[in-house]
């Protein structure tokens, strides 16, 4: 088949161990998933989960054992990292129940969910969506991913972000408002998730702004690490 412009170029993550990748599909991102997050952002309680999307063209890449350049975005004085767990699916389906949900999972790897506060709050404010403050260009790094199998114990794992070599961020997967499990059975009632498909599941407490500059380690144990540098 011919096109009239050029096809776009299939977004893709690099695999652990692997010189094959992860092609993207689409990418779901959870809001408000971590107790504390939801309290730092002037929210309580275990709220139903709600989704919000970002195009696969969003993610950046970043191969194990380098580092990646995050541009500084236009229109933004306060540009906000949230660390998260990125579970990857391989299975399909809709209406998945919560017993079977961890069958659809590929493998995971560890993300951040970056974000243009300012542009954000102002929408949120006028009741309009969120794409001009979650869903531009390089707003998605993630690392590479690791099949499920040799992921290890990603339930009760640590997950740690630092900034120029501080702690910003801490917690443990384990403290997730709703689980992996969860997620994605309460998701595919509402879309039918693909193979490719990624979900960023939301941020622990301490997410705040960077600045050009700024170097950024994000850890999520029995995965490999996500090294981002602001430019």
């Amino acid at each position: 088949m011919s096109y009239v412009i050029p096809a776009p170029l299939q977004a893709s993550v690099p695999v652990t161990g692997s010189a094959d990748s992860f092609p993207v599909h689409r990418l779901y991102c959870v809001g408000r998933n971590y107790v504390e997050h939801a309290k730092e952002m002037g929210h309580t309680g275990r709220e139903a989960p709600f989704f919000f999307m970002k195009p696969n063209d969003a993610i950046l890449p970043v191969p194990a054992g380098t580092t990646g350049e995050l541009p500084y975005p236009a229109q933004t004085q306060d540009f906000q990292h949230e660390m998260e767990l990125v579970v990857a699916i391989g299975k399909g389906g809709s209406d998945i129940g919560v017993a079977d949900a961890l069958s659809h999972v590929w493998g995971y790897a560890v993300g951040l969910d970056m974000t243009r506060r300012d542009v954000q709050s102002a929408a949120k404010k006028q009741g309009r969506p969120w794409e001009t403050g979650k869903a531009f260009e390089h707003s998605a790094p993630i690392g590479a991913i690791t099949p499920a199998a040799l992921a290890g114990d990603v339930k009760h794992a640590a997950i740690t972000l630092h900034v120029n070599g501080e702690l910003r961020q801490s917690s443990s997967i384990d403290m997730l408002i709703w689980n992996v499990a969860e997620t994605i059975a309460d998701l595919s009632r509402y879309f039918t998730l693909q193979p490719g498909d990624l979900i960023y599941t939301g941020t622990p407490a301490g997410v705040a702004a960077v600045q050009r500059g700024d170097e950024l380690l994000g850890a999520i144990d029995g995965l490999d690490t996500l090294r981002v540098k602001i430019v």
